[in-house]
């Protein structure tokens, strides 16, 4: 511990230092942060000859199509009350997207033609949510997609005929299917089955055979198939079985047998796999340590990745897309100061083009940096995390924004995030950690969040205000909390468990009781109900637990002004939730605020709704949280 805390000392030391010898950032208006990017989510058509991208028409994310070396671009889609929630390639000629209404997540599936003509909504169904199972590359005209129109809570695959609409339904799910995968020729072969608790796999080696189990793993073990092996016999998948860090296996399916491991590390859990469809090899395996790392499991993968990353120093460098024949490809980068470039690189000329800059009106020179940073819980585990400081302050005694995030079962990630950004250049040093039970981490560290709500997962977001206070970075009167969803809740948490850490909190979209979050899901999550009892607490048999945890229930210990938002379409958390707080406290004449937005669900998507939402917390956060002292 005691090297810990002088390597930590020399950080802040180091950092105060640097930080007093820079300018202070030039402020930048909300809009620039939160306004849509000019450009987005390049892809390139399967054949090679033209790409496309989302820009905004009439302030929503809409597709564009290119062809390659061209200038000109065609807009094909004209959604105006909402963004496109996603795109991709079906053919050479067509596009397919998928989008919703008003934030209820039941996103509908839509085709179109590459020149804008022939647009088919072919999921238009009420009330139904739309997946894609897989893509069907090698059949140019179909997919397969999971529908919840027979039943809510479950998914039936159907072969769907992207020109025509006609569907075939490929299985009727029993009702306890929660997953589907195909082999390379596109044939539905696997399927996951639970009993809410329980995972069965599901095999066949054909479509005209019925679907049997071969083997059952506890929620808690995780065999996760990526995709089959070239000839369509074996899986690869991502496995914790026998290990705490998920590892990439060769798996035999049908006879629930690990083959070999193909790559695996203390470190962290291995999440990725690529491979190259044309040659029919794996490329390389993905984990994330404080940034993404990774191992090339092919020669040929190496040198080009590295040959690429050269040509661009100083970012991150992702591969987002390719063509058939995999010579061309579209190149990402970005870093914790910029939301990057899309650039278009020719393997035969070796040619890197730009095509574009998704926010160049941010100058990556008046961001800041977000450094990794881990601390030690007081139970002894090590809580890793991101710490932003802002440009041009002493790391000392500043204004801090605790910023836990959503999920819970997630993580926070090095890279451009506005909402950091946007509380770093007005004055506030801002933490982001990762509590237990954020994903990555293995096993151990996962499950020790279980049942763990508002207590030891809470600990270690308190921890991590501890630690800004010791080490002498955050003003301890001047700390305020702010998270979305599971953050939300976390927020409300942290007002009620720990009333004197923070001097204001900003719930977005978060629980605020457990009892009403866990009647109000979204008829799909219901299969895994007994799964989120075994996580998060049985209503009946911890009933006391949950209360216990529940903020709507503990509104007395509140001290600190409270600023909240919600949805009113939220499927997740559903708008009672932030109902209930706000009015328990309203009773008792405490300070909130609430701002609803009609339009919305889980989280604001609306550009003009962000503008709104982030202007509104940074008043409330400048009136509690003054930084004039600075």
């Amino acid at each position: 511990m005691k090297n810990v805390f002088l390597i930590a000392l020399v950080l802040v030391v180091s950092l105060a230092s640097c930080e007093q010898m820079e300018p202070k950032a030039d402020p930048v208006a909300v809009e620039d942060f939160f306004k849509n990017s000019e450009k987005t989510s390049f892809e390139l058509s399967p054949n090679g000859e033209y790409f496309s991208y989302m820009a905004p028409y009439e302030s929503r994310m809409n597709v564009f199509i290119q062809k390659i070396g061209e200038e000109g671009a065609t807009r094909i889609t004209s959604e105006v009350d909402r963004d496109i929630a996603g795109y991709l390639w079906a053919n050479n000629n067509r596009i397919i997207y998928l989008k919703d209404t008003g934030g209820d997540e039941n996103f509908q599936l839509y085709g179109v033609n590459i020149d804008g003509s022939e647009l088919v909504g072919l999921t238009v169904f009420e009330g139904v949510r739309t997946q894609i199972i897989d893509e069907l590359e090698e059949l140019p005209d179909e997919i397969m997609i999971g529908l919840n129109k027979r039943n809510p809570s479950v998914f039936d695959p159907y072969r769907l005929n992207i020109v025509t609409g006609e569907m075939v339904m490929l299985a009727e799910n029993p009702g306890n299917y929660l997953g589907w995968m195909t082999d390379h020729d596109g044939k539905l072969r696997i399927a996951i089955a639970s009993d809410g608790v329980n995972q069965t796999y599901m095999y066949r080696n054909t479509e005209a055979e019925e679907f049997t189990p071969v083997m059952s793993l506890n929620f808690k073990e995780t065999l996760n198939p990526l995709f089959f092996t070239f000839d369509n016999k074996n899986v690869y998948a991502t496995s914790n079985v026998g290990r705490d860090k998920e590892a990439i296996v060769l798996f035999d399916i049908a006879n629930a047998k690990e083959l070999d491991v193909i790559f695996e590390t203390d470190e962290a859990d291995v999440s990725g796999l690529s491979y190259s469809k044309k040659e029919k090899k794996l490329q390389a395996a993905y984990y994330y340590t404080s940034k993404q790392q990774v191992h090339f499991l092919d020669d040929e993968a190496k040198m080009l990745y590295e040959k690429v990353e050269a040509k661009l120093p100083g970012v991150e460098v992702r591969f987002a897309s390719e063509n058939k024949a995999e010579d061309k490809f579209m190149i990402r980068t970005f870093s914790d100061k910029t939301r990057g470039e899309y650039y278009l690189y020719d393997k035969a000329t070796d040619k890197l083009t730009l095509l574009a800059e998704l926010s160049p009106w941010l100058d990556a020179e008046n961001m800041c940096d977000m450094k990794p940073i881990s601390y030690t819980s007081r139970d002894g585990l090590t809580i890793q995390g991101y710490l932003t400081l802002p440009k041009g302050y002493k790391a000392q005694n500043l204004p801090v924004v605790i910023n836990p995030h959503g999920g819970p079962w997630a993580r926070d990630y090095w890279g451009f995030n506005p909402e950091i950004q946007f509380l770093a250049n007005n004055g506030y040093a801002v933490l982001q950690m990762n509590y237990r039970g954020s994903t990555g981490f293995g096993r151990a560290f996962w499950e020790a969040s279980f049942k763990q709500w508002g207590k030891t997962m809470q600990d270690d977001i308190s921890d991590g205000v501890k630690w800004l206070v010791d080490e002498g970075i955050a003003d301890p009167e001047r700390v305020a909390i702010y998270g979305g969803s599971y953050g939300g809740y976390a927020t409300l948490a942290g007002l009620c468990f720990s009333p004197d850490l923070y001097a204001a909190g900003v719930d977005y979209v978060g629980v605020s009781n457990l009892f009403t979050f866990m009647k109000t899901i979204p008829p799909y999550w219901k299969p895994m109900l007994d799964m989120m009892y075994e996580m998060v607490g049985n209503p009946e048999s911890d009933s006391l637990l949950m209360a216990a945890a529940s903020p709507v229930y503990h509104v007395d210990k509140i001290k600190a002004p409270l600023f909240v938002a919600q949805g009113a379409n939220d499927p997740r958390v559903n708008i009672n939730e932030s109902d209930q707080i706000v009015k328990a406290l309203k009773e008792r004449g405490v300070d909130v605020e609430y701002m609803v937005k009609d339009n919305e669900g889980h989280g604001f998507h609306n550009e003009e709704n962000r503008f709104d939402f982030y202007r509104a917390m940074l008043t409330f956060l400048n009136e509690h949280l003054s930084t004039s002292e600075n």
